[in-house]
């Protein structure tokens, strides 16, 4: 799992803990871990939800400004099922 530059030390200093994705398939399984940085991220949760169903406020707990900015960043694949995933990063 990848992040923005810009929400990367966010996500490490664990004011990040959760990431709206577009995929076609899930691409993250619950409790593995994912290298960022000089750690990793484990998964502690993950749910599909409808695109309706995402808000300003998720939008924001994940590091943007709105949904308008988030969805900027989330619509670069073809992938049309919304997931929200949940995680912890882990130091090494």
């Amino acid at each position: 799992m990848t992040f923005a530059k810009r929400l990367r030390a966010r996500v490490r200093s664990g004011e990040i803990t959760s990431s709206v994705r577009l995929w076609l398939t899930p691409r993250v399984k619950v409790g593995a871990r994912y290298p960022l940085l000089d750690g990793c991220i484990e998964v502690t949760r993950l749910q599909e939800v409808d695109l309706s169903d995402i808000t300003d406020e998720i939008a924001r707990d994940g590091g943007f400004a709105d949904l308008e900015d988030l969805m900027k960043t989330a619509r670069h694949g073809r992938g049309e099922r919304v997931f929200i995933v949940d995680f912890v990063f882990v130091a090494p």
